[in-house]
């Protein structure tokens, strides 16, 4: 392994595990609005809070990302960050695609 790709490995396993300490200290604060944030199920919201930091230290080791990009298509992403849109249009903008996207999500489920 190279320098460089295990440089990006230690700042993947930090970012990882960041993410990890957020999410459970976001579950922990206020589930519901966690499972919004984080687009998780209400099983994966009880695991991350009731992970060990050693669990979390483990996990966060991993040479892959954890976290993704919750806007994955070029139309949204661009429609969200568009030139000439104020901060609390932005935000309003990102809420009500998140929640298109969390509902899009639990009607999947239900249908499986």
């Amino acid at each position: 392994m190279s320098v460089a790709n295990g440089e990006i490995s230690r700042e993947i396993g930090d970012i990882n595990l960041a993410y990890m300490l957020l999410a459970q200290k976001l579950v922990k604060q206020d589930r519901v609005a966690a499972m919004f944030r984080l687009g998780v199920s209400s099983e994966l919201a009880d695991m991350l809070a009731g992970m060990s930091l050693a669990q979390i230290v483990k996990l966060a080791a991993s040479n892959f990302l954890l976290c993704s990009f919750r806007l994955d298509e070029h139309a949204s992403m661009s429609a969200v960050v568009g030139e000439g849109k104020d901060t609390m249009l932005q935000q309003a903008h990102m809420s009500i695609l998140m929640s298109a996207r969390s509902l899009q999500t639990r009607k999947a489920a239900v249908a499986a």
